[in-house]
């Protein structure tokens, strides 16, 4: 899947897009892997340019946060901000990387990840 690129450039300010919030209702983890279904992504076209250029990267194929900052070219806490308001909404299902753990079985699962990037 290609970026896609935003016609403003770069004259909207990130505060902008998020209305000045720099915390997220919920913490969603980097991995985390969020999708979006086709109701879903119909709904999220009268939610707003940004939150509907993240259904479209997440309809079909789960990502993970970190994947959908990086496909859309948003900062990545402007897309942690925008990406929990749409699992409040009901825009986005988010679906738990890993369960609830200690810090260290955390770092575990993001070496692994991080070893399965640099072999692609």
């Amino acid at each position: 899947m290609e970026p896609q690129r935003d016609p403003r450039g770069a004259l909207v300010r990130p505060y902008a897009v998020t209305r000045g919030r720099t915390e997220p209702l919920q913490n969603i983890a980097l991995e985390a892997v969020l999708s979006c279904n086709f109701t879903q992504s119909a709904e999220a076209r009268f939610a707003g340019h940004d939150k509907y250029r993240i259904a479209t990267v997440c309809e079909g194929r789960a990502q993970s946060l970190a994947e959908i900052a990086a496909y859309t070219r948003m900062p990545l806490g402007v897309t942690r901000v925008l990406v929990a308001d749409m699992v409040a909404e009901g825009l986005l299902t988010l679906h738990t990387a890993a369960p609830a753990t200690g810090f260290q079985e955390r770092m575990n699962l993001l070496g692994r990840v991080l070893s399965g990037l640099r072999e692609l």
